[in-house]
């Protein structure tokens, strides 16, 4: 582990995020009210239309969140990058039905962010908005004024002052699935502190052998996940890839997916990250592509997350990171978030390896932590 680890805002963001839940989780609760009286006055259900929505890694949370909303009744829950919403809002914004944009922004000063709003105004016969944001000083925060928006603060470390979003990305989630589980808060404390229990585990068991792996050379990187975690997994992959300057390159995809020609990325210069399921019915299928991988692959190094830990006969694995009670994430619906810490780890220590600050790893200047260039253009 390097010396400077605790001199990066990075590593304090990456460190504090199992705190800052529990915060939130007060939050959410301080403002119970405010949050129920929304949601009945404007009668949002099981049947209304809900779109999540956000750029880059705030994308990433609903490309997370969108089935689970779904396996939660909301079945007419869906992901929408607010990047598509600008460039093609006939086909992503229904005209007809009332519809509720939930939008995520660290900052809230991206060009897309406001516009995203204000499009979804114009377009939809009557929207409403739920805006999740970090900045209490962002320009999305400022509509927050209006009648037809739920504005929801969270508590400001989550506002990472590094170029990647950590913090942010994990509460942002987190508070999300509170606001649609407002009418059984207290049920959800417990769930809270369980996956507070498991980030702690990531934290103290797996930032040893992830700085070790992360000092081997390699090039590129896969992860790997099933369901929600297949967005827990394009998060990883951006975070690794951020955090590298592009110099490690890599790719996402679900377990059965990547047997359909993603395969072929991988040689001898990759490393492969499982995120498994704790679903047995799944793992069937995530197991056997990592038997089939070591039968005809040599890697750098694979790394795998599961509650309950991984045992494959005849298979190596160079890190396994597990949860000290496996059973209280069961039935959890909080449960991927954790996962994105391997992600966020292994980006940062490799960030410092190649010797980047990760606070600022863009030495090309390509990408910044507000995106810059972007030009909105009239309907």
């Amino acid at each position: 582990m390097n010396s400077s680890d605790h001199k990066t805002a990075t590593h304090c963001e990456i460190m504090q995020q199992p705190d800052v839940w529990l915060k939130a989780y007060d939050l959410v609760c301080r403002n119970e009210a405010a949050i129920q009286t929304f949601i009945s006055n404007n009668h949002i259900g099981k049947d209304t239309e809900i779109i999540l929505a956000g750029a880059g890694t705030s994308a990433f949370i609903g490309n997370a969140l969108a089935g689970i909303f779904v396996e939660k009744g909301y079945s007419q829950c869906r992901a929408v990058a607010t990047t598509d919403i600008i460039t093609y809002p006939e086909s992503c914004l229904p005209t007809g039905k009332p519809v509720v944009l939930i939008s995520f922004a660290r900052s809230g000063n991206s060009p897309e962010s406001l516009a995203a709003v204000h499009i979804a105004d114009k377009y939809c016969k009557k929207v409403f908005h739920i805006i999740i944001t970090c900045n209490e000083t962002g320009d999305l925060a400022r509509e927050g004024s209006r009648d037809n928006v739920l504005l929801v603060l969270l508590p400001p470390e989550t506002n990472d002052k590094g170029l990647a979003m950590t913090s942010s990305f994990t509460t942002m989630a987190l508070v999300s699935i509170l606001i649609f589980n407002i009418e059984q808060l207290p049920e959800q404390k417990s769930k809270i502190e369980a996956i507070v229990t498991f980030a702690r585990d990531i934290l103290k068991n797996g930032e040893k052998s992830l700085s070790e792996i992360a000092a081997r050379k390699f090039g590129r990187t896969v992860f790997l996940g099933s369901g929600a975690l297949k967005g827990i997994a394009e998060e990883c992959h951006l975070k690794l890839q951020e955090l590298t300057d592009g110099l490690v390159v890599c790719k996402f995809d679900s377990f059965l997916g990547f047997r359909h020609g993603p395969k072929a990325v991988i040689n001898k210069d990759t490393v492969l990250v499982y995120l498994c399921s704790d679903d047995e019915k799944v793992f069937h299928y995530e197991r056997d592509l990592i038997r089939q991988i070591n039968e005809n692959n040599k890697v750098v190094a694979q790394i795998a997350v599961s509650p309950s830990g991984i045992v494959i006969p005849g298979v190596n694995l160079d890190c396994v990171v597990a949860a000290t009670n496996p059973g209280e994430l069961q039935k959890n619906e909080y449960a991927c978030i954790p996962y994105v810490l391997v992600g966020q780890l292994l980006g940062y220590f490799k960030s410092e390896n190649l010797g980047l600050n990760p606070d600022e790893p863009s030495v090309s200047g390509n990408i910044s932590r507000v995106v810059e260039g972007v030009k909105i253009y009239d309907l």
